[in-house]
């Protein structure tokens, strides 16, 4: 998510940082000019503004992430369906949790409606539900689910991959550190993994069993 000018990346960084903690309203140019230690004019140069530097760092963090899930998709490719996605799952809190502070943003602005959020459910959001729904829709064909609520089913694991970056406060205890972050990742995609099987597997074996009647 990187540029090649350690001087912009230096500016998005601490951009992230402030809009993390005091809001997008909430953050100048000066506040970002300082904690980066450039010249406002500077910021201007380089991103036209705090806009374009909102802009910015939200089209690097999707297109960074977007590469990082089609990777993780490509060396999964010889996998089973829910093997593909749960690949999937794990590289997208991965990348999230990597980038905790702008993920946490992104998703708090995503909340607001305004032409900001607008545009990004038209290009990345689509994109990424795209990436989710089409390997969650497979499985549930293959292991013969057919269940009619299988879009409520669809937002729900959408919900999990957001939870830990929308409710901060109640997660704050379960996040932060390198190794701590690991830990995390490995917890929660196994929590969501077992929600996978017993949603796919566990429920066609449900309802495959035979009712034993008791005469």
């Amino acid at each position: 998510m990187k540029t090649t000018n350690p001087t912009k990346n230096n500016v998005v960084k601490a951009a992230t940082a402030l809009f993390f903690q005091k809001g997008f309203d909430g953050t100048s140019v000066r506040d970002i000019a300082d904690k980066a230690d450039v010249n406002v004019s500077l910021i201007s140069y380089y991103f036209k503004g705090k806009q374009g530097l909102l802009e910015h760092a939200v089209t690097q963090f999707y297109e960074t992430y977007f590469e990082h899930i089609e990777e993780a998709l490509k060396e999964a490719q010889s996998l089973s369906t829910i093997d593909q996605l749960k690949s999937l799952i794990f590289s997208i809190i991965q990348y999230k949790q990597s980038n905790h502070q702008l993920t946490c943003f992104i998703h708090r602005e995503l909340s607001l409606d305004s032409v900001f959020v607008r545009e990004m459910t038209v290009t990345y959001l689509a994109k990424e539900n795209h990436y989710i729904s089409r390997l969650f829709y497979r499985a549930l064909k293959e292991y013969n689910n057919k269940s009619g609520d299988r879009h409520l089913l669809l937002m729900q694991l959408k919900g999990m991959l957001l939870t830990p970056y929308v409710m901060q406060n109640e997660w704050r205890n379960q996040l932060g550190g390198d190794y701590s972050d690991k830990v995390f990742i490995n917890r929660y995609v196994n929590i969501i993994e077992e929600w996978l099987d017993f949603i796919i597997l566990e429920r066609k074996q449900m309802a495959n069993s035979v009712p034993v009647h008791i005469k």
